[in-house]
């Protein structure tokens, strides 16, 4: 919905500056919102404030704010990805709800950082972005955590051997296709058929013994050698949020190693329930690829408020996956989203938890401490410029490598927890 310059009598805000927004008026249902404009490389500075009508009833929401500078959440500058010519400029997108009436204000800075007035040109081609989740996918007759389930306690999700190299999985036997799967929900699927059947909602959890001895058999080590990783989580396949696998680019695009993990918060507000993370995840999704122009969703896993995994860019949970979450520093690392927004608000215990169960399994197939350094090179960023060498943690925030507030303070805060918890998860 492009948005037009606003009438005085909507303009609210003291904002001398033009604003350009929507008055209040009905819309097809939606849950998530955001703005997006024409040219990647232009950044909104100013304010972009909503607020909603619950679908079905008369009560509009207050003002909210919509974090607007999100660019540092995007492909590296020369990727494929990004000279696709799709990518556009966008917010962070909000998640609000089952909603069917909107209005939107959004209003260019006024004054720098010194108080003196300036005048500031919005991003041309402003719209408005209303994205429905759709239906939740289909309930598995097995119950959560045993998908796969074969006589003597074992499932057949548990591997032989576990993969530690980037890339496609290697040619084996042709696994039989469910007839509910679309070709491309299969591929999807298959680059995890080491962990879970073909469209397997969940990668059931494994033991400490288990993963070692796996990780073990992988990298060809000694009998009896012990590897520092962490037991693998459970973590809710794509199928099992229900992304749309017709929406991304059809091909899997890889990195040689992982060598860090960037943590996140996803922006998008708390007000969400556990039970409808998988709504926000398939909202973000559609966000990121209809909407900004993306190759597939942006970071590599996200986990919610109450501790749950879930695959995020499709490729394979063990390997290595070019994803659009740390621009700059997409290549060779990971990016973990944290559902909700923690500047001012404290991340849930289980969430944090979830990050340091996440990182001990996925830094361990790489070799990585979580208490660790590495350097990393940069691609080029606000913060850092091309080719320059950075040393971090290899649990680092995002801010860590781009002048931005995200993932929050107040999960920023939170980070050294989750190294000591990943590092003790490894046996360190």
């Amino acid at each position: 919905m492009p948005l037009e310059r606003l009438a005085a009598s909507s303009d609210r805000s003291a904002a001398p500056a033009p604003g350009r927004g929507l008055d209040r008026r009905t819309t097809r249902p939606f849950s998530l919102v955001g703005v997006v404009w024409d040219d990647a490389e232009a950044e909104l500075h100013g304010t972009v404030q909503v607020r909603t009508r619950a679908a079905g009833g008369e009560r509009w929401s207050d003002w909210q704010d919509v974090e607007t500078h999100n660019d540092e959440h995007a492909a590296d500058l020369g990727s494929d990805e990004r000279a696709s010519g799709a990518v556009r400029g966008s917010t962070a997108p909000l998640w609000v709800g089952a909603s069917d009436g909107v209005e939107v204000r959004v209003h260019p800075e006024a004054a720098d950082e010194e108080g003196r007035s300036i005048v500031v040109r919005l991003p041309e081609g402003l719209r408005l972005e209303l994205v429905d989740p759709g239906p939740d996918p289909a309930t598995e007759s097995a119950p959560a955590g045993q998908a796969g389930a074969v006589p003597g306690g074992r499932t057949s999700a548990t591997p032989a051997s576990l993969p530690v190299r980037p890339g496609p999985p290697p040619a084996g036997t042709a696994a039989v296709v469910p007839e509910t799967l679309t070709a491309a929900s299969a591929a999807a699927s298959a680059v995890n058929a080491e962990f879970a059947p073909l469209g397997a909602s969940l990668i059931p959890a494994m033991t400490q013994a288990e993963t070692a001895e796996a990780a073990a058999e992988a990298a060809e080590e000694a009998v009896g050698a012990k590897p520092y990783i962490g037991p693998r989580p459970g973590i809710i396949t794509r199928k099992g949020w229900g992304a749309d696998e017709k929406l991304r680019e059809r091909n899997f695009a890889y990195t040689k190693t992982v060598k860090a993990a960037f943590v996140h918060h996803s922006a998008t507000g708390n007000n969400y329930t556990c039970k409808q993370a998988p709504s926000v995840l398939r909202s973000i999704y559609r966000y990121h690829v209809k909407s900004s122009g993306w190759r597939d969703f942006g970071y590599n896993f996200a986990v919610d408020k109450c501790g749950n995994i879930y695959e995020g860019r499709a490729g394979g949970v063990s390997r290595a996956v070019l994803g659009a979450h740390t621009l700059g520093f997409n290549t060779n690392t990971m990016g973990i989203a944290v559902l909700g927004s923690y500047s001012s608000t404290n991340p849930p215990a289980a969430a944090v938890t979830a990050v340091a169960k996440l990182t001990a399994w996925k830094l361990g197939l790489f070799g990585r401490n979580p208490k660790g350094k590495v350097t990393l090179v940069s691609g080029g960023s606000n913060k850092y410029a091309k080719g320059k060498k950075v040393k971090m943690n290899v649990i680092s925030g995002h801010r860590d490598g781009f002048a931005t507030e995200c993932p929050g303070a107040r999960l920023y805060k939170k980070l050294g927890t989750a190294r000591t918890s990943s590092a003790h998860l490894q046996g360190r």
